[in-house]
């Protein structure tokens, strides 16, 4: 999926649409991402001047767009304008590397299970192969 495509799934913008393309996804099951990271993004002149980091919570973020948008082809139906996905838990959260300007992020999501509306993933994110972040999540998609 291109970027355009996305933007159907996910209702996020600029500066908060935060997976650039999908390069697979197998329904009911996972999904990877990527997020090019560039010295462009809003929040590093802040996070930090000398030193620039991706916050951690902005990893996370990107993982739960990438398993959002999982979760929507999964179900079979791009969401209307009323759609959003919402956390419910984030759990287990382990950050190994940070991530930097010129870093892929590649993030892999799957699905745990599926209770109604409530969608439980595990995910991990990778720069060069190399792990940054895993955590668990909990999801709810309110129509």
């Amino acid at each position: 999926m291109d970027i355009n495509e996305i933007k159907r799934y996910l209702p996020h913008r600029y500066p908060f649409l935060l997976v650039d393309r999908i390069t697979e996804l197998e329904l009911g099951k996972r999904v990877v991402g990527l997020k090019n990271v560039t010295i462009n993004e809003p929040f590093f002149p802040g996070h930090f001047p000398h030193n620039p980091v991706m916050p951690g919570v902005l990893i996370i973020e990107a993982m739960a767009q990438t398993a959002a948008i999982l979760a929507f082809k999964t179900d079979g139906s791009a969401p209307d304008d009323d759609s959003t996905v919402y956390f419910a838990s984030v759990d287990n959260v382990r950050f190994k590397r940070p991530v930097v300007p010129g870093d892929q992020l590649v993030m892999e999501a799957e699905i745990v299970r599926k209770m109604r509306n409530i969608w439980k993933f595990k995910a991990v994110a990778r720069v060069g192969g190399e792990l940054a972040t895993e955590a668990e999540f909990m999801c709810a998609i309110k129509r």
